[in-house]
């Protein structure tokens, strides 16, 4: 009996592609789906690194002096400040508490509008997504605020409201204002549930180094121990106790900040403070922050540090002429010795990706570099033997890449057709081991060719006998 032919259009499941295949994820719903685009999964450090940034946006706004951040003995993780605590009326458009619609919608946040009307002229957080990914990713997730004399508390689970909002008259024991944020978050969203002490320590010890005057704390109730930071000197104390070698001149640091007077289109309060410190050995120290968010991969701002760096420093050789012949400058031979701790604000950065790895800002690298590279110039004119120090390291580093971009020049030029057609090459490419044999004819080269170490002896067979140049 014949078989009936496949229908064209296959019932759904067997691969169909229609108008219902087609999901719309509503929510918080694409945070659980995909969490790698939102956060790292390796561990929660990230989203509770969210909350902490929001605090420490608090913090930059001048609006907070203490974060605190506990390890809680059940697995959660409870930060607190003493900021101005989030909101929690009705919004006037949407009629939902202002604080849930902070912590369970996408793209809702206080951080959208920069500049003088807004409610952070500069912040870490920019897209509204961050603590929201951290409810999302949360079994539970507790937020209490303390503002304009009341205490309002909300509970989730999963991204979703199980305590509604409740408001009740402060206390005489209580907080005047400030946010309290305790999450527990899901281990079947992470690789390991475990929280990275030596990481989070060392997140939390440069937020405090950022914000000078500001304390912040971290608290593991399992063991008992309380480590708190404040710094007054800020980038160079930092760096001077992260140092792993001598630096070979003293630390070159400042800051500057553009204000309403300057043209170089740079909003008002936008720039950098940065301490650099240049090194002959060890593994170079290398630390930037935007709006106090760690950008590990760099980016625009490092860019901006390197190419005024470089500025400077070529200026100060050309002006003494202390390059010698033949050598050339780049601008790692500046850069590769450099051990630095940069921290820029940028009005409306640009980051790569939600956890904000790398900035994008291109106009990051102008700002920078238009505010080192002077005062780098001026420094080194100041302090002519530093510098001239400064400039034999870099032109030592200089000679050095050159000297190894030579022997990769030579190691190119072995077998190419420029060579002699009698010669056979041998396969090494060491010039400290290969040998060079020139025999008399063509038939001495075939028996040299039998008899030698293919490996390291080339052999060069040359017209008629060698003339005896000692005796003529």
């Amino acid at each position: 009996m014949a078989t009936k032919p496949p229908s064209k259009s296959s019932p759904k499941g067997d691969g169909s592609y229609g108008e219902a295949s087609i999901r719309v994820l509503k929510g918080l719903e694409p945070v659980k789906q995909r969490p790698g685009m939102y956060t790292r999964t390796d561990n929660p450090l990230h989203i509770i690194q969210e909350v902490i940034d929001n605090a420490a946006d608090e913090a930059l706004a001048g609006y907070g002096k203490r974060i605190d951040v506990t390890l809680h003995t059940d697995g959660s993780v409870s930060v607190q400040d003493d900021g101005r605590g989030i909101p929690f009326g009705l919004h006037p458009e949407e009629k939902v508490p202002v604080v849930e619609i902070v912590f369970t919608r996408l793209h809702a946040g206080g951080k959208f509008d920069k500049g003088a009307g807004g409610a952070y002229s500069f912040s870490g957080g920019l897209h509204g997504v961050g603590v929201s990914v951290t409810n999302a990713l949360a079994k539970r997730l507790e937020v209490t605020v303390w503002r304009e004399g009341q205490v309002a508390e909300l509970g989730f689970s999963g991204g979703d409201v199980v305590d509604a909002l409740k408001v009740r008259r402060a206390s005489a024991g209580d907080r005047k204002n400030g946010t309290t944020v305790r999450a527990w978050p899901d281990p079947k969203y992470f690789e390991s549930a475990e929280f990275p002490k030596t990481e989070l320590t060392h997140l939390l010890r440069s937020k405090a180094v950022l914000m000078p005057g500001v304390t912040v704390s971290l608290n593991i109730e399992k063991s008992g121990e309380t480590q708190s930071w404040v710094y007054k000197g800020g980038l160079r104390d930092y760096l001077m106790q992260t140092l792993t070698a001598d630096p070979v001149i003293p630390l070159f640091e400042g800051e500057h900040y553009a204000d309403g007077g300057e043209t170089e289109n740079f909003a008002e309060g936008e720039g950098a403070a940065w301490c650099v410190a240049f090194t002959e050995d060890g593994a170079p120290v290398r630390e930037s922050y935007v709006n106090l968010i760690p950008t590990v991969a760099g980016g625009t701002h490092e860019s901006g540090l390197k190419d005024g760096l470089f500025g400077a420093v070529k200026g100060f050789i050309d002006l003494h002429s202390l390059l010698p012949n033949g050598v050339k400058l780049m601008p790692e031979d500046v850069f590769s010795r450099a051990n630095f701790v940069l921290s820029a604000k940028v009005l409306d950065p640009q980051f790569q990706g939600q956890i904000k790895e790398r900035l994008n800002s291109r106009d990051a690298l102008r700002l920078v570099s238009t505010y080192v590279k002077p005062a780098m110039e001026l420094w080194l004119n100041q302090h002519v033997d530093l510098g001239k120090k400064l400039a034999e390291l870099v032109i030592k580093q200089a000679q050095t890449r050159q000297r190894a971009n030579q022997k990769v020049e030579k190691r190119k030029g072995s077998g190419v057709a420029v060579l002699p057609g009698k010669l056979t090459d041998c396969e090494s490419r060491d010039l400290n081991l290969n040998e060079l044999f020139l025999v008399e004819g063509d038939s001495a080269g075939g028996s040299a060719k039998m008899g030698r170490n293919k490996e390291t002896q080339a052999v060069l067979p040359l017209r008629g006998k060698v003339l005896n140049a000692w005796e003529v």
